[in-house]
């Protein structure tokens, strides 16, 4: 299922990725606003490993490469609740960082928040991320998310503790 957005498109991982991945990942700047299940240094055995598990026939989730002239520069998924949170979703995206800037992950958001209500229940799509980063705070604003909250001192990265930003859109 690739998605068209303006200068980019978005699509299934494809093990071909592995190298162009593992270029764009092994930044500490990309690092630094992800969780911790991001390693760095990252290899291209870690892509590999990356690509494997989003490419899983039985994901219910969506995991989706940044393609840009070719090559994968990022990623951006969706990941589907339970339980009484069935209806709700996260988002979640990154990219290298010589495409920050472009409006790239604002176009992705936008696209792939209106594929996903269009196709799943779900009400509600979320992302929580590091107060530090202005330009994710940027994408969700631009994409259409509101801001909901401030998680004081909710997350933990690289031994500093943040506050957590709390970004949601809801189904019209």
């Amino acid at each position: 299922m690739p998605l068209a957005v303006s200068g980019a498109r978005l699509r299934p991982w494809t093990a071909a990725d592995a190298p162009s991945l593992a270029a764009q990942a092994n930044d500490r700047g990309v690092w630094q606003n992800l969780r911790d299940v991001f390693p760095h240094p990252y290899s291209e055995t870690d892509a590999q490993g990356y690509i494997s598990f989003v490419s899983a026939p039985d994901s219910a989730d969506i995991h989706l490469a940044f393609e840009v002239d070719g090559a994968a520069v990022g990623s951006i998924s969706v990941v589907f609740q339970a339980d009484i949170y069935h209806r709700s979703a996260e988002i979640g995206y990154w990219l290298g960082r010589a495409y920050w800037g472009r409006g790239l992950a604002t176009a992705a958001v936008q696209a792939l928040s209106a594929y996903t209500f269009a196709h799943f229940d779900v009400c509600r799509l979320y992302a929580t991320i590091f107060d530090r980063n202005t330009g994710s705070a940027r994408v969700l604003t631009k994409a259409g998310y509101a801001l909901e909250g401030r998680l004081r001192q909710s997350i933990t990265k690289d031994g500093e503790t943040l506050d957590g930003l709390l970004f949601a859109s809801l189904k019209r």
